[in-house]
């Protein structure tokens, strides 16, 4: 098993950098904002051949209990986030404190420092913003106090990076735990979408039966795309809690459209999404619009209405009948009516992301596949489009993500939506796929004979025999041959005359 590593610091001192750079990866947000990560993050990587585990903290603010909006960062949520710093350093063999080498020794790091003892591990002292070996020496000196084996390095700059993570890789040599790991299995990967203070987090935090992630009544609380792995039943899930989308008119800050990129990518590359969405609210134009993307980027998704234990029961009757009336455009979308905050309703939402991932992976052989495609064609033929007919050559299954399945005809440009509706519901039927995204692909066998125009004027001008519709026509007669044929005498060459007067005289 892999040694792990814990980030901690307080507020804006580079720890995501730094995280970053030892992954060689992005994975955490960085903004020159304070308090941009919140939750704890995970990452794994391999230094040296040697495989550890990081993890990415918050900036701790000791001593000051603040409500959100308000405290140092201006953003609240000081108890939450040291929480979830002391969790990480629990799960840590090694924890990594991260201080800034420009603004010297403060208050708040001799506060962080004093909680990295209490833990009991290992403390390596990371010195950032150190831009030069010139400016070692002052940067170390305040922080001899604190007692910890340190090393100056600039996250930004790449100063002393190589140091550090040959550092990290003897520190995780010797320091990993001794039991073997098995083969990790991130099991169903599911991603958590949604406009802000929808319940996307209160929804993992039920399902996993603890306060994993940071929650409250503030839009935009989670920022970073955050994964959280859990067992229910002897299945192990991962869920992926993300930023919640706004509409792009309303994003003013450059860090909320770094997490909304964010969230739009991990909903694409989740096993399924759940798209959660306010009952008190409705389905915004931002909730349709967030809809009309995981539809058309054929995403297994299913939709939970939150917070319907706000809604009175004599209402719930016709909130779910507009829910329905809404997703008309996607009868295929599972809707789960549910509470987070009570925790009812949601026992149905692992089984249901199970079937529809189930019904992502069901594959049909070529055979089956048009043998029973000639039976719904027979039933209900394609009508005529201008005196044509569409005609099906035969149906194939495509190796991808979703069922997908191509169909070879003569003429695709043919076919109405409504027929191409039509088949989609009759392959749902024949093979069991109820929820799965269906992506339907008909492509032409022959291209379209280009009509030949014999006589007649054509667009191009006149085109007599012989010519093509659309081609060119001769250039123009200039010169001698334009004379003759407009019956003009033509006076001959000097060597034409005398080459015929000798001619004449034998």
């Amino acid at each position: 098993m892999p040694a792990t590593f814990a980030l901690i610091g307080r507020p804006n001192v580079g720890k995501s950098t730094l995280f970053n750079r030892l992954l060689r990866k992005s994975v955490a947000i960085t903004h020159d904002t304070p308090g941009v990560t919140r939750d704890r993050i995970y990452g794994e990587g391999m230094m040296r051949g040697v495989p550890f585990g990081l993890i990415d903290t918050g900036g701790m603010v000791l001593g000051l209990d603040s409500d959100p909006g308000q405290g140092v960062t201006g953003q609240g949520f000081e108890t939450e986030i040291v929480e979830q710093a002391k969790e990480g350093m629990a799960e840590s063999q090694v924890v990594l404190m991260v201080v800034d080498g420009r603004e010297g020794l403060t208050h708040l790091d001799g506060e962080a420092a004093r909680l990295a003892r209490q833990s009991g591990k290992p403390v390596l002292l990371i010195i950032n913003k150190v831009d030069g070996a010139e400016l070692e020496d002052q940067a170390q000196t305040e922080f001899h106090s604190l007692g910890f084996d340190m090393i100056s390095v600039s996250a930004s700059h790449g100063y002393n990076l190589q140091l550090l993570r040959d550092t990290v890789a003897e520190l995780a040599e010797e320091h990993a735990p001794e039991e073997p790991e098995p083969q990790v299995d991130r099991g169903l990967r599911i991603a958590m979408l949604g406009r802000p203070n929808a319940g996307k987090s209160s929804t993992i935090n039920a399902l996993i039966g603890q306060d994993r992630l940071i929650v409250s009544d503030v839009a935009g609380t989670t920022r970073d795309s955050v994964d959280v792995t859990f067992e229910r039943g002897g299945r192990r899930y991962t869920f992926v809690d993300t930023a919640g989308v706004r509409r792009r008119t309303n994003i003013v800050e450059r860090l909320e459209r770094f997490t909304v990129v964010r969230a739009l990518k991990s909903s694409k590359k989740a096993d399924v999404t759940v798209m959660v969405v306010d009952a008190m609210e409705g389905l915004t134009r931002q909730d349709k619009r967030l809809l009309e993307f995981l539809v058309r980027e054929k995403t297994p998704f299913l939709v939970a209405v939150n917070k319907t234990d706000l809604v009175p029961r004599e209402v719930l009757s016709e909130l779910k009948q507009a829910f329905t009336f809404e997703l008309r455009f996607a009868p295929h979308v599972p809707v789960l009516y549910a509470s987070a905050l009570r925790k009812k309703g949601l026992n149905k939402l692992l089984p249901l992301a199970e079937q529809i991932h189930k019904e992502c992976d069901v594959r049909v052989g070529t055979g089956v596949l048009n043998r029973s495609m000639t039976e719904a064609l027979e039933r209900h033929q394609p009508p005529v489009i201008k005196r044509r007919r569409p005609k099906f050559y035969y149906l194939t299954q495509a190796d991808d993500d979703v069922p997908t399945f191509v169909f070879f005809m003569n003429d695709h440009t043919l076919l109405k939506d409504a027929y191409k509706r039509y088949l989609e519901n009759q392959l749902r039927k024949m093979f069991g796929i109820q929820h799965a995204p269906l992506h339907l692909v008909f492509r032409s066998t022959h291209e379209k004979k280009v009509k030949e125009v014999k006589r007649g004027i054509s667009a191009l001008g006149k085109a007599g025999p012989g010519r093509k519709f659309g081609e060119p026509a001769p250039e123009a007669d200039t010169g001698e041959t334009a004379e003759r044929r407009s019956g003009r005498a033509v006076a001959k060459p000097e060597w034409q005359r005398k080459k015929k007067r000798r001619g004449g005289s034998r």
